[in-house]
């Protein structure tokens, strides 16, 4: 038992593929999901912070650098399939704190236990910084899901993607945020030249909120 299995753990978010089982034109990786959620997150706690909001930065990072980690235990799950039903959703949930405790109980130091059941708990939660995980995670998604539709990936499940992380982002409870994303990076996401028409796309999704 050490710290040592910890870090050679993290190899293998490198090896676990995002939306497993679909044709995509670019393969993303758990690793690399988290690395770009910390970044999306950082920018947009810098948008809630000059709008006066109080942001816990030590928190922010560590809840959006660690909020896949879980992944190396179960893959990554597609969205549809993980959204199928709060039911469901809820009980991948519970296997995954389930066995992230155990991996902290076996493999990290006892003098350490406290500050991993702290960092590595569901980050998602009403806070400020919660919010700016959902926000950062949700992007990511986003961007994925276009990424495909820009190079004309004709399967459902990319709009599918596309629409849930594109709700989801126009009703998270971060007014500047959302406004910047909105009315700024969106007009700037439909005005590319797509393969798939996602302006119209998008527009319907807008008109639905």
């Amino acid at each position: 038992m050490g710290i040592h299995r910890f870090f050679t753990s993290l190899n293998d978010l490198e090896r676990i593929i995002r939306a497993p089982g679909m044709f995509k034109f670019e393969e993303h990786n758990v690793a690399a999901h988290s690395w770009k959620v910390s970044q999306y997150a950082m920018f947009f706690a810098t948008i809630e912070e000059r709008a006066g909001r109080e942001i816990d930065w030590k928190s922010l990072y560590e809840k959006t650098i660690n909020h896949d980690f879980a992944e190396v235990f179960i893959g990554d799950i597609k969205t549809p399939v993980k959204y199928a039903s709060p039911e469901l959703k809820e009980m991948i949930a519970k296997v995954e704190e389930g066995m992230m405790e155990k991996f902290i109980l076996r493999e990290i130091p006892e003098e350490f236990h406290d500050v991993f059941f702290e960092r590595m708990k569901e980050g998602k939660d009403n806070s400020v910084e919660g919010r700016l995980l959902e926000l950062a995670d949700k992007l990511d998604q986003f961007y994925e899901a276009f990424a495909e539709l820009k190079r004309g990936n004709t399967d459902k499940e990319f709009v599918v993607m596309y629409r849930i992380a594109l709700t989801k982002l126009l009703g998270l409870p971060l007014p500047a945020s959302v406004e910047y994303f909105k009315n700024i990076m969106l007009d700037d996401v439909i005005n590319e030249d797509t393969a798939i028409d996602v302006k119209e796309l998008t527009r319907k999704i807008m008109a639905e909120h």
